[in-house]
């Protein structure tokens, strides 16, 4: 699958692979901050009609970190639906600095999509049924962050680019990934840029 497709067409391609979480299929949405993860993750969850559950990986990350959240994803999540179990997380209260007492319940789906930052390192790899990395050039992803969290936190942007790039670089993210989505294009509704 090469150059402009749907997320719709990733749906039958999803539902078809045999679960690898339990019952259910793993998606995970990987690539740096502003890339346009969330937006591919979301249409894939539309594109699934009801079937999948979305798990977001800021509301894991202990703040401007990556310390952990894999691990908070693991056994709170993964690990009760891979034994068939509803599982949960507490959410990180980005304002307050701390997670949430409120558990935030994950029933069993057919498919889970994690999307974010560090969401498919190989620890997870014999859960997963799908890695889709997004990508979109520095310049890019650091207009769309400061936008979208304000100008006053590009120290913080400019440190997290270098954390998830070491990320990345250690887990050998992008050329691990099974699809590369261009998330720098606006697209319209439902369509995705697929790199080869």
């Amino acid at each position: 699958m090469s150059g402009g497709t749907t997320v719709a067409d990733l749906a039958p391609r999803v539902l078809a692979a045999g679960p690898r979480l339990g019952n259910t299929r793993l998606v995970c949405v990987d690539g740096p901050a502003g890339s346009g993860k969330t937006t591919v993750a979301e249409r894939l969850i539309g594109a699934l009609e009801g079937t999948a559950e979305l798990v977001h990986m800021d509301d894991l990350y202990a703040g401007w970190t990556l310390t952990g959240a894999v691990a908070r994803l693991s056994a709170g999540v993964l690990r009760p639906l891979a034994e068939g179990r509803a599982g949960g997380y507490h959410r990180y209260d980005w304002a307050a600095g701390r997670f949430g007492v409120e558990l935030v319940g994950v029933p069993v789906p057919e498919v889970l999509v994690v999307e974010g930052c560090g969401s498919s390192p190989r620890a997870l790899d014999a859960w997963t049924t799908l890695r889709i990395w997004v990508e979109a050039p520095p310049a890019v992803r650091l207009r769309r962050g400061l936008a979208r969290d304000g100008a006053v936190l590009e120290p913080e942007w400019r440190a997290w680019q270098r954390t998830e790039a070491a990320e990345f670089a250690r887990e050998d993210t992008r050329a691990r990934a099974d699809l590369r989505v261009d998330g720098a294009p606006p697209c319209p509704d439902g369509a995705i840029v697929v790199l080869g």
